[in-house]
């Protein structure tokens, strides 16, 4: 009897689970659906600008080998926001990561939590949106300015930033280009560094005392690189930093610096 007993209490925790599974897997499901309408909606909608350009390159080096070189011709990528206010007035950019399938506007609201929750319509998704840390503004960049996103498994939002972990991904020196477009801006930066690490505060520091503090910094997110990129970076650059989930407690972290700006005429 108490054989019998154990076993139907196994039964029932095995499908206790099964339900529980079975019910986040609903949800995860609806929430990759509503992304990808909102997502298409997007693409359907928004007109996007490939524009030529002569800009000086910004804070380039004296060594004419540097990466920054590669790309003095390179284009700005251009966005046209009427559209994607209207759906969301927080919306402050939109992003191109090359070598991923990051293509997505850009949200900002009061904090770090709203979006991790929350799609770009505002409506309630685990899915979330990318977005720029509240203590940022992409028109008036800081030293260290850093966009979230989740890592989703079908690769949505920041789930393919994971490729810049791979050889493949760093031997094409085209995928080290992030390109953003803001309603006054448009940039384009250069990755410099890339690798994941367990949480924590010290990679997005976006305030810094002194030069030296700043300078320290860019050593040690420079140091960690799994790849060693050949781009020189310094006080006097401006960097942009991805960030998302790798694994539980850990993060995928990519590092660039401002090397192209315009000013949009609108």
């Amino acid at each position: 009897m108490m054989f019998m007993n154990k076993k139907y209490f196994l039964i029932v925790i095995l499908f206790i689970v099964f339900i529980y599974s079975s019910y986040h897997l609903i949800l995860w499901g609806i929430d990759n659906n509503h992304t990808k309408v909102i997502n298409d909606t997007i693409k359907e909608n928004i007109k996007i600008k490939n524009l030529s350009n002569n800009n000086e390159l910004i804070n380039a080096p004296d060594n004419k080998k540097d990466d920054i070189y590669k790309f003095q011709d390179e284009s700005f990528l251009e966005v046209d926001f009427n559209d994607l206010i209207n759906i969301n007035d927080e919306v402050v950019g939109y992003i191109q990561v090359n070598g991923t399938i990051i293509d997505y506007p850009i949200v900002k609201t009061i904090d770090n939590s709203y979006y991790l929750t929350h799609s770009f319509d505002k409506s309630k998704s685990k899915a979330g949106w990318i977005f720029l840390d509240y203590r940022n503004n992409l028109d008036t960049l800081n030293y260290n300015t850093i966009i979230y996103g989740h890592r989703r498994k079908d690769n949505s939002m920041f789930g393919s930033l994971k490729n810049v972990l791979e050889e493949n991904w760093f031997s094409d020196l085209n995928n080290h280009l992030i390109k953003i477009s803001t309603p006054k801006y448009n940039y384009i930066f250069l990755i410099f560094s890339v690798y994941h690490i367990p949480k924590e505060n010290y990679y997005i520091k976006t305030y810094f005392k002194t030069r030296d503090d700043y300078n320290e910094f860019i050593n040690i997110i420079t140091k960690r690189s799994i790849f060693n990129f050949n781009t020189y970076v310094n006080v006097k650059d401006k960097i942009l930093t991805l960030s998302s989930c790798y694994g539980d407690n850990e993060r995928v972290v990519a590092h660039a610096k401002l090397i192209k700006e315009q000013k949009r005429e609108n």
